[in-house]
């Protein structure tokens, strides 16, 4: 018989790893709820005309699709099968498909659901995501996604909120981060600055490379992708620019001043920069010219967050789009939205060793089972115990001391509660610290008192 096993790309999680993903989901979760923004759920399954033709061709490629249920090959043609094109005999066999992403779904709940939304509308979303990848480390064929979105408001306002929000979460969580801050409209306006608007992919994507590899290669790699010298000499003082995000900008207006697109996207970013100086944040924001973030999606402000003090790529992105619900025949509803790399967050945590004690920890008290009667008695104090709010577990079997003993200290169980027969007698509880070892007599609410301090 084979040995069981699950599917490349996706995981299993014990006890203590859900209760470190929890850890964090939970913190998401109660940030978002503090600004006003409500859950939904969507199914694991949409449509597959829902997302079909909404990620491009390689995203279409990589999504899931579910076989009709029945008999599937009802209505298939040996005329069919011969044609050879999968995707054609994928349309006939399959209705339905994963979700690949928690965006289009929630532009289809949008547009399905407008009568009854209060505009703006202000959503969340936890929920785990599919793609047919090719795994490897650091990328899954299932993971979580951590979504919050605005609709229904052009206001920059929602985007400084947006980066509360994450300055808040990293907060929580005790990482120190770096909010890298740039416009869609800066690019475009660059692109326009040297002449060479249809190349905004190539140019952004190179000079998005500025730190790793160096002015010399980003000049190679533009000249490569089809952009004269004159126009990438254009370009050279961008890299230079430097100095604080005030600076920054100033140097990029003076650059983008005879561009209309640049500088409303110049004027946009220190609106949210001048807006957000006396709210006192954490966190560091930094202007980054050289940020490029999903360009034929964002059309204004977009994030990115770096951890400082652990090698890692982007662990949080969002930003500004003006036509989410526009693939749907619903167009000009413009919105803004984040999205936190639970993965990402989870190895961050794991390396700097910063989860709460109290985030992994199971029962607080383990009741040992000395026999029917003591058990009786251990299950009436453990439910004193749980009514105020503590973690509690009576061991099920009377088993030998030590193997409970064994099973406390296996779970990290921080106290263990012994009802023998003398503490039958006089309803007293010897409560053990399993870290210092002392023992001490003490009535049930002598311990919820000790536990909760």
């Amino acid at each position: 018989m084979p040995k069981p096993s699950i599917p490349k790309g996706t995981r299993d999680f014990s006890p203590v790893e859900m209760a470190k993903r929890n850890y964090i989901f939970n913190t998401i979760r109660e940030v978002y709820a503090l600004y006003g923004y409500r859950q939904i759920e969507t199914p694991a399954m949409e449509n597959l005309s829902t997302l079909m033709g909404k990620y491009g061709e390689e995203g279409d490629k990589l999504l899931f699709k579910i076989l009709n249920s029945g008999d599937f090959m009802r209505g298939i043609s040996p005329a069919d099968l011969g044609e050879g094109t999968t995707g054609h005999l994928a349309a006939q066999l399959c209705e339905k498909g994963l979700r690949y992403d928690l965006t289009v779904p929630f532009a289809r709940y949008v547009v399905q659901h407008r009568d009854e939304l209060q505009m703006p509308f202000k959503r969340y979303q936890l929920q785990p995501v599919w793609r047919a990848d090719r795994p490897q480390k650091g990328r899954y064929r299932e993971f979580y996604q951590c979504d919050a979105d605005v609709v229904g408001s052009d206001s920059l306002l929602n985007e400084v909120e947006l980066m509360q929000i994450i300055d808040t979460v990293f907060n929580r969580l005790g990482i120190r981060i770096c909010i890298h801050i740039n416009n869609r409209k800066i690019l475009t306006g660059m692109a326009n600055l040297i002449g060479q608007p249809d190349k905004i992919v190539e140019i952004t994507t190179a000079i998005d490379k500025l730190d790793k590899i160096g002015i010399d290669n980003v000049r190679t790699e533009l000249a490569e992708a089809g952009i004269p010298a004159d126009a990438i000499a254009k370009l050279e003082p961008l890299f230079l620019i430097s100095g604080d995000n005030d600076s920054q900008l100033d140097a990029i207006a003076a650059m983008l001043a005879n561009d209309e697109i640049g500088t409303k996207g110049v004027e946009e970013v220190r609106f949210v920069l001048d807006t957000i100086k006396p709210l006192g944040l954490n966190n560091v924001i930094a202007l980054d010219l050289t940020l490029a973030r999903g360009l034929n999606y964002y059309t204004g402000c977009i994030f990115e967050v770096k951890a400082l003090d652990v090698e890692i790529g982007s662990i949080t992105g969002g930003g500004r789009y003006d036509n989410l619900t526009g693939i749907f025949g619903m167009p000009d509803i413009s919105g803004v939205g984040i999205s936190f790399g639970a993965d990402r967050i989870y190895d961050v945590l794991n390396q700097l060793d910063l989860y709460p004690p109290n985030a992994v920890q199971g029962a607080q008290v383990l009741f040992i089972n000395f026999g029917q009667a003591e058990a009786a008695r251990a299950m009436q104090v453990a439910t004193q115990l749980r009514q105020a709010g503590i973690a509690a577990e009576v061991y099920p079997d009377n088993a030998k001391m030590k193997k409970q003993m064994s099973y406390a200290n296996t779970l990290g169980v921080p106290y263990v509660a012994l009802i023998g027969e003398t503490e039958l007698q006089s309803g007293i509880v010897t409560l053990k610290d399993m870290h210092s070892g002392e023992q001490t007599q003490l009535t049930p609410e002598q311990i919820i008192e000790k536990v909760n301090r």
